[in-house]
């Protein structure tokens, strides 16, 4: 199955101006997101989907494919869509472009996720999640998940979910992981519904896909390393350190 990494980039992030050209030891942030993207077995090819020509240009400096795309979206999914609309590719992985830190073991775990659920006949979509820690189950910021049986997402919350009246040593609740892959028509159908209330009230939205009754596999990641996602100059200066640490240990 021919399978796309789409990173959507936009310009106008509103806590972090022109985030994907904030430069992070002498590469845009965009640039190290693709690259690590492009190091992903499962993927045939990458391409960085923008509505800004600044950013077009970054990208085409530095050797990568780049597409122009609405200014109007609403969100990075839609314009993955039309990106991967464009495509003749079946699955398509949206990779976030605020994501400099990811592994790319993570993109290969959630693609072959999805693979292995479609034969079941009602799963469209994957994401990756990890087990979590006392300090991110608390924190608000940080999205939790809980799945089923089957590893199906049950729902993603800030708040505690479970709320913790019994803990028990299986505590089975996830840290959600912003990577997503979909097969080509449930990213076109998730793409052209509204929001839906939960996606409003949490401001998440992958609730649009639950809401709609579209399954989500959610695969528990072996990657161990950490993931910042830059949404504020803390969070970029952060990200700064940790790659300087380890261009410092080889």
């Amino acid at each position: 199955m021919k399978t796309i990494g789409v990173i959507p980039a936009r310009y106008k992030s509103t806590r972090l101006p022109a985030k994907p050209l904030a430069d992070i030891l002498g590469k845009p942030m965009v640039q190290h997101v693709y690259e690590n993207a492009s190091k992903a077995s499962c993927l045939d090819s990458v391409v960085v989907a923008t509505d800004d020509e600044r950013i077009f240009a970054a990208v085409k400096a530095f050797g990568g494919m780049v597409v122009m795309t609405s200014p109007d979206h609403a969100s990075g999914t839609d314009r993955v869509a039309e990106a991967a609309a464009a495509s003749n590719a079946d699955l398509v992985v949206n990779v976030q472009g605020d994501e400099p830190l990811l592994d790319s073991v993570m993109i290969d775990e959630c693609v072959q996720g999805l693979k292995d659920a479609l034969p079941y006949g009602d799963v469209g979509m994957s994401t990756v999640a990890k087990r979590i820690g006392e300090d991110a189950y608390q924190d608000p910021s940080v999205v939790k998940l809980v799945r089923d049986l089957r590893g199906r997402a049950l729902y993603f919350s800030r708040s505690l979910i479970p709320y913790p009246q019994l803990r028990t040593p299986s505590f089975g609740v996830f840290e959600h992981i912003g990577l997503y892959a979909y097969t080509k028509d449930c990213l076109a159908r998730l793409s052209s519904m509204p929001p839906g209330n939960l996606e409003q009230i949490e401001r998440l939205e992958q609730l649009r896909a639950l809401e709609n009754g579209i399954h989500i596999q959610v695969i528990e990641t072996k990657c161990e390393g950490e993931l910042v996602s830059v949404d504020t100059l803390q969070d970029l200066e952060r990200v700064r350190r940790i790659l300087a640490a380890n261009g410092a240990k080889g």
